[in-house]
């Protein structure tokens, strides 16, 4: 098998876990009132973008893969897509760190603070500022002109082969995006989570008094949850930096050939991290856990008591 049939190959497999697992996280949301807090509002948005990673951003970018011709702006807005997701999810990530962070730093008044109106306008706000950074390179921020110079490459028709490279400038993806607009909330929530971590050690320590009937039980929840949204930040990084890294060279070396294979690689790091957040979630919050199982076995196996179905996972008024 050659190395694009291996990339394609592997593309409709991470689309398929990508949409099963993430389908599954909304569903367990759905059907578990136990997993209705503010935060989830925000991994409710991570899934709902990582979703459209497998139905949308992957199919069209196995499309782009075969070097189809297409218009200049129907290639564009493609690549726009994937960029508005990729934003989107940051933000997510952004948005998930905070609210960990109040829920550590003020744990007396969090719940009035952080309302789930509140926490609905936040993710709001996340899409949209997700869209215009992602839909930059409609308004004007292209590779048009650079094609237009270019003799042969581009005619009146603005057919083009449909490359990422092609109609995207690097500098947009490298200035603008990466140094703008990933690479800042990453440090940001490295920092955030640092600070989580020291404040829950030192509450541990002093045995601070919160609304909770047990602190230290409060506190170690909050520490159990924060390695695992931690976890996720780790993962994002590790498979978002590589295809940001590439971008970089190839701006900054333009003699450097950068390998197809790692290209391709790149790519289904990036794609993958649609997958793993399920993952994560099913072996390291136990409340995702009970709820995937309940899913499972009610309405896949269909072997759940009848008598349980109505029963909470847990009392509702508990904080994921």
């Amino acid at each position: 098998m050659d190395v694009l049939g291996l990339y394609i190959g592997m593309e409709v497999l991470i689309a398929f876990s990508s949409v099963i697992g993430n389908v599954m996280v909304v569903w367990a949301v759905r059907i578990n009132r136990s997993l209705r807090d503010t935060t989830i509002y925000f991994i409710v948005s991570l899934a709902l973008a990582d979703i459209a990673v497998g139905a949308l951003v992957i199919p069209l970018a196995i499309t782009i893969s075969i070097g189809l011709k297409t218009h200049f702006y129907s290639c564009l807005l493609v690549a726009c897509t994937v960029l508005v997701l990729t934003q989107s999810s940051i933000l997510a990530l952004l948005a998930i760190a905070i609210d960990r962070y109040l829920r550590v730093k003020i744990p007396m008044s969090y719940k009035r603070v952080v309302t789930p109106k509140r926490a609905g306008i936040a993710v709001i706000v996340c899409w949209m500022v997700a869209i215009v950074v992602g839909l930059t390179p409609m308004l004007g921020w292209n590779n048009l002109e650079k094609l237009r110079q270019t003799n042969g490459t581009v005619g009146a028709d603005l057919l083009v082969t449909c490359e990422f490279e092609n109609v995207i400038s690097m500098e947009y993806m490298v200035y603008f995006n990466f140094f703008g607009w990933v690479l800042p909330p990453l440090v940001l929530m490295l920092l955030i989570y640092a600070e989580i971590f020291y404040m829950i050690h030192k509450q541990l320590n002093k045995k601070v008094t919160t609304n909770q009937t047990d602190p230290t039980r409060y506190y170690g929840k909050e520490l159990k949850l924060a390695k695992s949204l931690a976890l996720v930040l780790f993962l994002f990084a590790v498979s978002w930096l590589p295809l940001h890294i590439l971008n970089c060279i190839t701006l900054f070396c333009p003699s450097c050939e950068n390998s197809v294979t790692i290209l391709y690689v790149a790519i289904l790091l990036s794609h993958g991290n649609s997958v793993v957040n399920p993952i994560v979630y099913a072996f390291r919050i136990k409340k995702f856990q009970n709820a995937f199982v309940k899913i499972w076995k009610q309405y896949v196996c269909c072997t759940e008591d009848p008598r349980l179905r109505n029963r909470p996972t847990s009392s509702s008024r508990d904080s994921l």
